[in-house]
């Protein structure tokens, strides 16, 4: 019998990129990469354990975002187009390097993944939530939700309204694409404020995720640390993330992506070929991107990039074996080490985000396969676990109040708060303040029901965390910013033409085609709880 448990977590999220008025926006191969390099991989992977008998568990949230954009017909088709000039680029790579032994090794093999890849998306045809599905149905993954835009919630807490939205939208969202309500939420940013747990118990949520530090600065502090989740005086329970397992496999410092076997990010075809021959694979204006075709490694501490050695996908193979059985060994001596102290067994949270498995960290994906393969065969001190599985075998916790926290820098608010992003806030409640009130109003016509609901999706996509995160790290700054700012100014003219009672059916349109999240959303979401509770409890006429 196992004395302890592993649970790890990946958080599948991606901002709401959908440009149907433009040919080509570069924002759009963030989502074509991830599927490339990180979602099917994960599902290959996923296919081969049951194939080979093995049982695994994981959790993965997959975002309203995300869901939405995996789904959507006009990116499934734009995706393929970028996988058949991926497919292009590596088969015309092949001859390039003909007279290169090395080079045409590693381009034949970028062929065969980029074929796999095309083959996984047509076995499930264009469906990966589907397919993603397929494991939930069969009780090796367990999905949880989150926020409905992964808007940054303690920033909104003077709007419970706002706060609510968020949530509720989201679940009823995972409800309409899995049929079962979620049980669990990844809170965006693992951001708590205290009472926020009210909300989710009331959306019927069980447990969320939340950085270690909001459950050690806990109140009272809970006996065990993050090692057993604690309850809320709601019932909803809080897991903590686990600061060692975390370290060794994020932190390309100290943890296993920087190994020098691996795969360097930051060494790219596209920016590296001869401009000419490179130039149909680049962007449409000329400007070179990545291609996601990359012949070097780490190399080593130091090594510029001009000095990257090749790149062999075999000896990076044979290192993800290792990290893994290191990984599992550490488990394990950190299992039996928690059990001794506690005489219970004890559940080591293992959160990262899902695109560091494949798209940032290469090997992420033959790293997990190891481990559960490893995990299954080799050792017996500890088992994968599900959160919810976890919660239903001990139901008997401590009760505590957890503290505010995030897992950004710092642990707290300042990374979405700060002199890059302040600026849109002020902005950002004065929009809450104007969707609450217009929430309270009863459309008067199918178009002031449209124009309501489409002010409502306008506030969520402006809220969406990922803006102010940009905007703090200085990468792709303009796009945030004109993102937050033209979901705001479609909000207001909303605003203002529901209020004189001229809604501009055409422009409407148009903005309802590019903004098309949530088809089902109800703008009475954001109606004042009191206001919503009276009209739920009055009789029918």
């Amino acid at each position: 019998m196992a004395i302890g448990y592993l649970a790890l977590v990946l958080h599948a999220h991606l901002p709401f990129v959908r440009h149907p008025e433009s040919d080509y926006v570069l924002e759009e191969e963030w989502l074509f990469e991830a599927i490339t390099e990180t979602y099917i991989p994960l599902l290959n992977m996923f296919e081969g354990l049951k194939r080979d008998g093995v049982e695994f568990k994981i959790t993965m949230s997959l975002t309203p975002p995300l869901i939405s954009m995996l789904r959507d017909p006009l990116l499934q088709e734009r995706y393929l187009l970028h996988l058949k000039q991926l497919q292009e680029l590596a088969e015309k790579e092949v001859d390039h390097n003909a007279h290169h032994g090395h080079l045409r090794y590693l381009a034949e093999y970028y062929v065969s993944e980029f074929n796999q890849a095309r083959n996984t998306w047509e076995k499930y045809q264009c469906d990966l939530v589907g397919a993603f599905k397929q494991f939930l149905d069969t009780d090796n993954l367990e999905i949880i939700t989150c926020g409905a835009t992964h808007g940054y919630l303690p920033l909104m807490r003077m709007y419970p309204e706002a706060v609510w939205a968020q949530i509720q939208v989201a679940c009823e969202h995972y409800e309409q694409t899995f049929g079962r309500p979620p049980k669990g939420i990844w809170l965006p940013e693992c951001a708590y404020y205290e009472g926020l747990e009210r909300m989710l118990a009331d959306a019927g949520l069980r447990y969320f995720l939340i950085d270690g530090h909001g459950i050690l600065y806990g109140r009272p502090r809970p006996r065990f640390g993050t090692y057993t989740p604690i309850f809320t005086e709601t019932g909803v329970a809080a897991f903590g993330r686990d600061h060692e397992s975390s370290q060794q496999v994020w932190s390309s410092e100290v943890g296993y992506p920087g190994a020098p076997e691996y795969r360097e990010f930051y060494k790219d075809l596209g920016w590296e070929a001869e401009y000419e021959y490179i130039k149909p694979y680049i962007m449409p204006n000329g400007q070179r991107k990545n291609t996601g075709i990359k012949y070097h490694k780490i190399t080593g501490r130091g090594t510029g990039l001009a000095d990257k050695d090749f790149y062999d996908p075999y000896w990076a193979r044979q290192k993800t074996a290792e990290h893994a059985a290191n990984f599992m060994y550490n488990r394990e001596q950190q299992s039996e080490h928690l059990y001794n102290i506690m005489q219970r067994p004890p559940i080591i949270v293992s959160p990262y985000d899902a695109e560091l498995f494949g798209h940032w960290w290469y090997e992420g994906p033959w790293f997990l396969d190891y481990l559960f393969r490893k995990t299954w065969f080799d050792q017996k001190t500890y088992a994968m676990t599900h959160l919810a599985d976890y919660l239903q075998a001990y139901p008997t916790q401590q009760v505590c109040r957890p503290a505010q926290s995030s897992w950004g820098f710092k642990g707290f608010h300042e990374y979405w708060l700060n002199e890059t992003n302040s600026w849109i806030y002020p902005h950002l409640h004065k929009t809450a303040e104007r969707m609450i009130e217009l929430a309270c109003r009863e459309a008067s016509d199918e178009l002031e029901l449209r124009a309501l609901n489409q002010a409502a999706r306008e506030l969520l996509l402006a809220q969406s965390s990922d803006w102010a995160f940009i905007m703090r790290t200085g990468t792709m700054v303009p796009y945030a910013v004109r993102r937050t700012r033209s979901h705001i100014m479609r909000f207001n003219k909303l605003y203002e033409d529901i209020k004189v009672g001229k809604i501009d059916s055409g422009w409407l349109d148009k903005v309802a085609e590019i903004d098309n999240i949530f088809p089902q959303i109800d703008y009475r979401v954001y109606r004042p709880l009191s206001v919503a509770n009276a009209l739920s409890n009055r009789p029918e006429s």
